[in-house]
């Protein structure tokens, strides 16, 4: 079967495999280190990182911090039940939301917007319908969109995680702890696993850390729906990588270190900032849809947690770790009931 054929990247998961809840420390998640140089599999810990990154190396974080975006409501004209995920704000105060509730939308509906208690709160009006089935629509409130979200958003859970139903604990789970940079609506779950601790050790070791933003959208857990990778239409998301990471990877470079990417949104970005062969600094958005024949010009490492089947994720890991060996490495951590997505254990591809 060829490498552009979406089947190709199909595998049989036990729904037991995927998990609902992160390990009680972070650092006890397990780590599958997969070898490209020696062709090995080896089953370590998270805790165990600080053995296979060197003084000299740079490791590369994504610090955008999930919003509260999934809104619960109910429709002001029927009483039905409405829920929605915020996507982004817009200059003039207007959010972009994404809508599910029974019966069609009309311009001019209103949502009352529950609060994190289940109380009413305040009203969402619909605009106007985008041509993607996003709608514009205006918070009739005078607090910015992060100030409401506090208090009427959920944490933005994906489905196969209790249904999407957050639970308190989520709060914190479900975000970095470095996250800086508000508008994320998927966490970058690679680096759930970090602790201040652990960043703090690899820092002493002589290991770089530098960081770069891009926020995570919807489009990341879609499924590819074609037959081919070449059919699929990337997502789009918006990212940052400033001058002192670009300086850093440099140095880096220079004195032989290699770039450990924490989670496919870092490279994603990193490998979009040096689409003319060397990292520059960018602001923008990266549609990159990294799938073979891909040659990377940046990353020597990447950190990465366990991707559903059929996912844009699952191609770029496949690309950069190699066919036959991550096949592999996915079919061991089966066997060895590794826990799959986004609480769920970790890969290490060096």
């Amino acid at each position: 079967m060829s490498e552009l054929d979406i089947d190709n990247y199909n595998y049989d998961l036990p729904k037991g495999l995927i998990a609902q809840s992160p390990v009680a420390c972070r650092t006890d998640a397990r780590l599958l280190v997969v070898d490209r140089g020696r062709n090995l599999l080896e089953h370590r810990y998270i805790r165990d990182l600080p053995e296979y990154l060197h003084d000299g190396d740079c490791l590369v974080i994504n610090d955008t911090r999930v919003v509260p975006a999934r809104l619960v409501g109910h429709r002001h004209n029927t009483g039905g039940h409405w829920e929605g995920l915020f996507l982004e704000a817009r200059p003039d105060g207007l959010w972009r939301v994404m809508c599910k509730t029974r019966g069609k939308l009309e311009p001019g509906d209103s949502v009352t917007l529950l609060s994190a208690v289940g109380n009413d709160d305040v009203q969402l009006q619909l605009a106007a319908r985008q041509s993607d089935g996003t709608w514009i629509a205006r918070p009739m409130a005078e607090e910015d969109a992060l100030t409401l979200l506090d208090r009427v958003g959920r944490v933005p859970l994906p489905p196969y995680i209790r249904k999407g139903r957050m639970i308190e604990s989520d709060r914190e789970h479900y975000q970095t702890v470095y996250a800086q940079v508000p508008g994320a609506v998927a966490a970058p779950t690679a680096g759930l696993h970090f602790t201040a601790a652990l960043l703090d050790r690899l820092a002493r070791q002589g290991v770089e850390i530098c960081t770069l933003t891009l926020h995570v959208g919807p489009g990341t857990f879609r499924p590819i729906t074609s037959e081919t990778l070449a059919g699929h239409q990337m997502h789009s998301e918006w990212g940052c990588v400033g001058q002192q990471t670009v300086d850093l990877i440099a140095e880096c470079r220079r004195r032989g270190g290699r770039v450990v990417a924490v989670g496919t949104t870092s490279v994603r970005l990193l490998e979009t900032a040096s689409a003319g062969g060397e990292p520059m600094p960018f602001s923008g958005h990266t549609d990159l849809f990294i799938r073979p024949p891909y040659r990377f010009r940046v990353i020597d490492a990447l950190l990465t947690n366990f991707h559903l089947p059929r996912t844009t994720l699952l191609v770029l890991v496949r690309t950069f770790g190699g066919d036959e060996l991550i096949r592999r490495a996915y079919e061991e951590a089966v066997r060895e009931q590794y826990r799959f997505f986004s609480y769920g254990d970790a890969m290490l591809i060096v």
